[in-house]
């Protein structure tokens, strides 16, 4: 743990939480500091780890919604904040103020916030990730708080908890009683892309592995390809990676699959080629959304998406709900043929194959009306 992280401090009121017990059992190669380190590079950030409480409001929707795109609408928990790996793509660079790394070590107050919001919508379900501002697993080994929240959201009957991932760091969930309300998720890329845009996390194989462990036992498992990257051999790279999905994990296991292109604000261009100077990966040539991030060009990105989706359809069958993540309309229907009529129906649809293909997951028969009267 030591080679990702090298410090860490706790908060005053926190430091009788189990989170922070654990960290002090296993902190043996890491420094203690008797308070968090300010005004740092967020490379050094990553190294230092701060476990705190909730501070305001942490649960709500996706903060990548827009109205000119279709949205998944998932709601997120603001558990950690940054990283300790270190993607070229990743937002976090050109927009945390506060670069440490942050676990919030308080879990029962995280669960009641959720359970106090989603009790106004007793007839939605929620899919709710921890993964908005950093890695779900990636310190899991070391704090433990992710599982805590497994064990939670067990209780909740209108509610699944995301924890998304670029980490192989599952043995601390294996064991526990998650009853199927946690779905764990991989961002995956083939293999070239991992080893040049993203440093310090596990390979693609570790992942996949760590997939298989949780879909034995008994998670349903998620795939978030998304950015796809463009290089040279792109259309072989995840053609093949769609067969290594489906060989790690059957199809059934699978409750969602996302599908997004590289995108990123203007000004976080040269952050990137300054941090990292031996990427290429702003090379391609990109235009500039209405949302204002710079997106590859709308003929590139339906061809590789278009090209990836026949080969998770080809591997994996029907079952697993496929969408787009921040994509206009057009491009939905360039893809699939047809489109959701608004972000409201794409919630409703993941609802509905939900609920089909895990019995006894969602709380009640999803209504497609109540589903678009209500975004948030």
């Amino acid at each position: 743990m030591s080679r990702i992280v090298r410090s860490y401090s706790v908060e005053q009121d926190q430091r009788d939480t189990p989170v922070s017990g654990r960290v002090a059992k296993q902190q043996t190669d890491l420094e203690h500091v008797t308070e968090a380190p300010v005004a740092l590079h967020y490379r050094d950030g990553k190294r230092h780890l701060a476990l705190t409480g909730k501070r305001g409001e942490a649960f709500h929707l996706c903060a990548s919604a827009h109205r000119d795109y279709l949205c998944c609408q998932v709601q997120v928990l603001a558990a950690v904040s940054n990283c300790p790996y270190d993607c070229s793509y990743c937002f976090l660079q050109n927009y945390l103020t506060d670069n440490t790394t942050q676990v919030v070590v308080d879990s029962d107050a995280l669960v009641n916030e959720v359970q106090s919001k989603i009790a106004r919508q007793p007839w939605r379900f929620f899919r709710v990730g921890t993964w908005e501002l950093g890695d779900s697993l990636a310190l899991e080994a070391l704090t433990g708080s992710s599982a805590e929240l497994v064990v939670k959201f067990a209780q909740i009957p209108n509610a699944l908890l995301e924890l998304k991932t670029k980490s192989a760091e599952v043995e601390g969930l294996l064991e526990l009683d998650h009853r199927g309300r946690t779905v764990v998720s991989w961002s995956l890329d083939p293999e070239p892309v991992v080893r040049r845009e993203e440093l310090r996390t596990a390979s693609l194989q570790a992942r996949l592995e760590a997939m298989r462990k949780v879909a034995e036992a008994g998670y349903p498992v998620a795939a978030h390809f998304d950015p796809m990257i463009y290089y040279d051999d792109w259309e072989a790279g995840y053609v093949d990676l769609a067969r290594q999905l489906f060989e790690a994990v059957p199809s059934e296991r699978v409750a969602w699959i996302s599908m997004g292109s590289l995108r990123f604000n203007p000004e976080m261009k040269k952050v990137m080629e300054d941090n990292f100077p031996g990427s290429r990966i702003t090379a391609a040539e990109m235009v500039l959304g209405d949302d204002g991030k710079m997106r590859y060009v709308k003929p590139l990105r339906v061809e590789m998406y278009r090209r990836f989706y026949d080969a998770l359809r080809e591997q994996g069958g029907d079952g697993p709900y496929v969408y787009l993540c921040m994509e206009r309309w057009d491009v939905w229907e360039r893809l699939f043929g047809e489109r959701p009529e608004s972000s409201g129906h794409v919630d409703y649809l993941f609802t509905r194959s939900l609920h089909e293909r895990f019995p006894g997951l969602v709380h009640t028969s999803p209504e497609r009306t109540l589903y678009e009267s209500e975004l948030s």
